[in-house]
């Protein structure tokens, strides 16, 4: 039987076959869920083209067999061919389980007349109230953000201080107060606390009643923050941490309640009288003239620094004194953290040029922290005796060389 070897590539599995020239055959194809029928006769074009007969076997990359009975494939891959199917029909189960689309399934127009309709007085009053606020605040809201003075604007030295800012502030700081009160604050947290403190004695003041803030104001609030890490610092540098130890409760001595309280508040209305009784921010001069608050600072911060770095290096875990401290500022008065606090306000209600102001606060520290020297002064004598008598005699100014 005469034969003619037709050879077919194909870009998955390259093979061969052949056919016979007195028999047809018909292949079926599977494509797209249809079905495909090919006759295959003697004629001898593919695709236009004649099929030339091969006649040298050894010339192919694989085996070729003859055959008129059966078709059989010789792989050349070493991997099976993928198989790939597809399907005409497109499901429509996802779109209609999408999670958004889900409240709108069931959603008709009889169902919302029903709603309406068992709407009562009551709550057709709420939810209109609920509405008219909601439009309010919106409104506000669009208002205040389209407002060119309701952001920061700087302008070389001048600010317009956003309130919102000042309030978050306060709130969030009264928060990390409350969980430091239980001793649950992070370190973030208690530095949380004391920047919003800080915010509203030394920035918000000056910035309500000027309109803006410049100069002395935003130099003060990073010398309150340096001054007042002092502390924490110290205990750094002795154990490598900014933890308290655990000491002697004995030595954590504090004025009643009420006496702490007043103090506080004492010292936040004398920064806000300062910021009322001193001039406009942009009419306080500035160049030499200032040479004297910056002295001041530098004094300030030298005085805090000395005595709590020679009260700490006499005492164990920086809290409980193991020995009459009679060095640095010690020398000149008793409580020389006390009077550099108090030197502090004192430079920057001069820096604010307000005097009276000035007279207030010191008052007020005069009378806290004099009880307070007082209840520790009675401890110190009960510990060290006569040693600390003799040290009172020797230092006779408790706050202030040469006048208290």
């Amino acid at each position: 039987m005469e034969t003619t070897s037709v050879l077919l590539h194909s870009k998955t599995i390259p093979f061969s076959f052949t056919i016979s020239h007195n028999s047809s055959r018909k292949f079926s194809f599977r494509h797209s869920n249809k079905q495909f029928q090919s006759r295959l006769s003697n004629n001898n074009f593919l695709f236009g083209k004649s099929l030339k007969p091969i006649k040298n076997q050894a010339e192919l990359p694989f085996s070729l067999y003859q055959s008129t009975s059966s078709l059989k494939i010789t792989r050349t891959h070493l991997s099976s061919p993928p198989k790939c199917s597809y399907s005409g029909s497109a499901s429509t189960d996802g779109s209609q389980n999408h999670p958004f689309l889900k409240p709108f399934k069931n959603l008709s127009l009889d169902k919302l007349k029903a709603t309406f309709l068992q709407l009562t007085p009551i709550d057709i009053i709420k939810w209109s109230g609920i509405l008219s606020i909601a439009i309010a605040a919106t409104k506000w809201t669009v208002n205040l953000v389209l407002n060119p003075f309701f952001w920061m604007y700087f302008s070389w030295t001048w600010l317009f201080w956003p309130w919102f800012v000042a309030i978050s502030l306060a709130v969030y700081g009264l928060y990390c107060f409350y969980k430091h009160s239980i001793g649950e604050a992070s370190i973030f947290e208690q530095i949380a606390i004391v920047t919003s403190v800080f915010t509203w004695l030394t920035l918000v003041p000056p910035a309500h009643f000027n309109g803006y803030l410049q100069g002395w104001p935003f130099v003060f609030f990073f010398v309150y923050h340096y001054f007042f890490f002092f502390n924490v610092s110290v205990r750094k540098r002795l154990y490598g941490d900014y933890y308290a130890r655990p000491h002697d409760p004995k030595w954590d001595l504090h004025p009643p309640r009420w006496s702490r309280l007043l103090f506080c508040v004492g010292v936040m209305v004398g920064h806000w009288l300062a910021a009322f009784e001193g001039p406009e921010l942009h009419l306080i001069p500035g160049g030499w003239s200032n040479v004297g608050i910056w002295i001041l600072i530098l004094a300030t911060l030298l005085m805090q620094y000395n005595s709590t770095f020679y009260l700490a290096k006499y005492s164990e875990k920086v809290v409980v004194p193991i020995a009459v401290v009679q060095f640095g500022p010690f020398r000149w008065v008793r409580h020389p953290i006390y009077s550099s606090t108090m030197l502090l306000f004192a430079t920057y209600f001069l820096a604010l040029r307000a005097p009276l102001s000035l007279l207030f606060v010191v008052a007020v520290c005069l009378m806290y922290y004099g009880q307070k020297a007082k209840m520790e002064e009675d401890l110190m004598i009960e510990t060290f005796g006569e040693k600390y008598l003799e040290y009172m005699g020797k230092v006779r100014y408790k706050f202030i060389p040469l006048v208290y």
